[in-house]
């Protein structure tokens, strides 16, 4: 007997092209994930809901979140969508697939996680030559317009940045040639992951409270508010490539200086 989610797929199989699945419903899918999950730090943070979490006391206003959001929308459909539907062909070649049966869990846990590492390698070397005087000044610079993030400037990017880091999220499906269940899955834990990173709040049940290496919005934030030559903390999702190649040391610096500032007003 079918699982439900075998038996949702010969559904979707069955109704749409494995073309119609992979660019559109992919991209509608994105959307839904993207925008659901970085709205709610926008609206935290225009009408001061859990101000005691944010990282930042400073708070962007409506007009300038507006234009965030507009702005997303164009580059999403000027730009993501048809970047999605020109590599279908590509990745079809890599071994892209989405018939029947579904891969076992075990094999789409563990390519997810080559994933995550695997992206987060290149993205840091990426994202740290955009800090480069040149780079930084004509392209990553749009992405910084934002000093104080939420979690939808998580892609306010500049189109040539999109193209740019947007390799370190396809190199590892390029890869590996999942499949699109596989590929679905990847998409939504990175869009997640991202949001919860510019979300510009650091709450008890943030996900940097509980898993080791992981980032989250705290180390994130650092590399907002600081001048692009001193910021660090180029990683996307997790610590250790900044701390081997000792490039979080002011985020390190300033965490003491908290602790210490913190142990000092207890003993007041």
């Amino acid at each position: 007997m079918a699982s439900p989610i075998e038996s949702g797929w010969q559904y979707l199989t069955s109704n749409f092209s494995e073309f119609q699945l992979a660019t559109v419903v992919t991209f509608l899918l994105h959307e839904s994930v993207f925008f659901l999950s970085g709205l709610p730090s926008l609206y935290f943070e225009r009408f001061g809901f859990f101000s005691k979490y944010k990282i930042q006391k400073k708070s962007n206003t409506p007009s300038y979140q507006d234009r965030c959001v507009w702005r997303l929308v164009m580059y999403h459909v000027c730009v993501n969508l048809p970047l999605m539907t020109a590599s279908y062909p590509a990745f079809k070649f890599m071994g892209l697939r989405s018939s029947l049966p579904l891969p076992p869990w075990s094999e789409v846990v563990s390519q997810v996680l080559f994933y995550f590492i695997l992206e987060d390698f290149v993205f840091y070397w990426g994202h740290r030559a955009l800090h480069t005087k040149w780079l930084y000044k004509h392209v990553h610079s749009v992405h910084h317009e934002y000093a104080t993030p939420f979690g939808l400037t998580s892609e306010y990017a500049h189109p040539a940045e999109i193209l740019f880091l947007g390799f370190a999220t396809i190199v590892g499906p390029a890869l590996t040639g999942p499949h699109l269940l596989t590929l679905w899955l990847w998409m939504a834990l990175r869009v997640l992951e991202t949001v919860e990173c510019h979300s510009g709040y650091h709450f008890p049940w943030s996900p940097s409270n509980f898993l080791p290496l992981y980032g989250g919005a705290d180390f994130h934030d650092y590399h907002h508010r600081v001048l692009y030559t001193k910021s660090g903390n180029y990683s996307s999702t997790f610590t250790y490539m900044d701390w081997i190649f000792g490039t979080d040391k002011g985020y390190r610096k300033m965490k003491a200086l908290e602790e210490v500032g913190e142990t000092d007003a207890k003993n007041l």
